[in-house]
């Protein structure tokens, strides 16, 4: 399939495109700098690799993006490009949680052969919290184990079975329960994305561009003044 792929829910911004052609598919990516700078480089990077595939908007089957949980910022700019490019086009787009993305990703980075991996995605949340999800996967395809959550790093719940993956501060690596040692590092990125597509394209999760929604997990993007006095008065 043809298709555009961009996660910008970290401070990393991944962008990819791949196009089949004569029975061969092809991939231009980009790794780079996201946060801030995201809302004024993605849609220039998106443009640079359409052109270096040689695709126009109009040629893709889809238009995938991860839609979080993650940074604030970075998912309204994700969802907010995806809408108006599938919009332009008249192409759908597949919403793709990111802890889905990060596990895949740390699945193929650290045990690309194993037919059986259950992984347990960790993202830094700010705020002294973590996103948390778990996810199963079986011969080529992924189950969701423990729907996405917020925790505190001491109360992420770890499972011997499991690979424990994410980005973390060292500050919050130290606070992980005992016996957890360091998550494998691991990213929501494109690459991760366009793996997963496929068959969620075929269970029926593309959708139309209105449906570019984000997922917060949390609805409060910073602490109240009261909270903060508060958590000064208790230290």
């Amino acid at each position: 399939m043809n298709l555009l792929a961009f996660d910008t829910s970290t401070e990393r911004m991944s962008v990819a495109v791949q196009v089949l052609r004569d029975g061969r598919s092809a991939c231009w990516q980009h790794e780079g700098e996201g946060g801030a700078q995201t809302s004024a480089h993605l849609i220039p990077c998106i443009e640079a690799l359409m052109t270096q595939a040689g695709l126009g908007f109009g040629q893709l089957d889809a238009i995938v993006f991860g839609c979080g949980p993650g940074s604030f910022t970075g998912l309204r700019t994700a969802c907010a490009v995806a809408q108006g490019l599938a919009w332009g086009a008249a192409v759908p787009v597949l919403p793709v949680d990111t802890l889905l993305a990060l596990a895949e990703q740390a699945r193929f980075d650290h045990a690309p052969e194993a037919p059986n991996r259950r992984v347990l995605a960790l993202l830094d949340a700010r705020m002294d919290e973590l996103y948390v999800g778990g996810y199963g996967f079986n011969h080529g395809v992924w189950q969701q184990t423990r729907a996405p959550s917020l925790v505190r790093p001491e109360q992420v719940p770890i499972d011997a079975d499991s690979l424990l993956a994410g980005h973390l501060p060292d500050a919050y690596v130290a606070r992980l329960p005992a016996g957890a040692g360091r998550p494998a590092s691991a990213l929501p990125t494109a690459g991760a994305l366009l793996r997963l597509a496929p068959a969620l394209l075929a269970a029926g999760g593309a959708r139309p561009a209105e449906q570019a929604l984000p997922i917060y997990v949390r609805d409060q993007v910073a602490k109240t003044t009261l909270e903060r006095a508060a958590e000064k008065a208790v230290l």
